[in-house]
């Protein structure tokens, strides 16, 4: 899952990144609620962990601006623990849930798990084109109905580009949302990591579903109209 993560301290911001990337989640990190009310603008998240105070628009801004605007993304808030007031704005704003600082990791992803579910539709959490299939929640992936064991960066990957088939993403879009903002623009590790998704893939369905587009990076075909 695509996870907005907006939070000011750094020892929490970084203790938090490290435990939700190990279980699977692509976080995009940001420590400001300005820059991180205009990345909840530009791209679609599964979810967003919002620190209430944090410096420019303070969380419960954000918040009451992206549900003026539209924006359905799920909101954890995260709040201190004695703050109740703050906790019943948000959900009055329209939060899907809080959690009160300190707090365990694994509880976190647990609650963004819940709240994917509660907010997502089955469509939205099975990513289906072609003859592969990809599940969100059980992180599950099959072609033809033939299990295939990818890696979680894998995963992420390949889930980035099955969600808009036929969008081309560039290398360096695809580096920023599944590797990170602070991973070297210069690696391969995309390509390599194409390749190792496509040798599980090639030998169930022949089909050349991520296509390479030269000098600009990949792209999931979308399916004939007659498949």
């Amino acid at each position: 899952m695509n996870v907005l993560f907006v939070e000011d301290e750094a020892k929490i911001a970084n203790f938090v990144r490290a435990g939700l990337k190990e279980q699977g989640f692509v976080v995009d990190y940001c420590d400001n609620g300005d820059e991180g009310y205009l990345r909840a603008l530009e791209n679609e998240y599964d979810a967003i962990v919002l620190d209430i105070m944090v410096p420019g628009k303070d969380g419960l801004s954000i918040l009451k601006l992206l549900r003026q605007k539209g924006r359905n993304a799920p909101v954890i808030l995260l709040t201190a623990r004695n703050e109740l007031n703050d906790r019943l704005e948000g959900l009055n704003l329209g939060a899907d849930d809080y959690i009160a600082k300190p707090f365990f990791v694994e509880e976190l992803a647990a609650r963004i798990h819940a709240v994917v579910r509660r907010s997502g539709s089955e469509r939205q959490n099975l990513l289906c084109v072609g003859p592969i299939k990809l599940d969100r929640i059980t992180r599950e992936v099959t072609c033809d109905r033939q299990a295939i064991e990818l890696t979680s960066r894998e995963f992420n990957l390949l889930e980035y580009l099955m969600r808009s088939p036929g969008r081309v993403f560039t290398r360096t879009q695809i580096l920023e949302h599944v590797w990170g903002y602070d991973f070297n623009p210069n690696t391969n590790v995309v390509d390599v990591c194409i390749q190792r998704i496509r040798k599980k893939i090639d030998p169930i369905d022949q089909a050349v579903w991520i296509e390479s587009i030269r000098g600009v990076g990949y792209r999931f075909r979308k399916p004939d109209s007659s498949s």
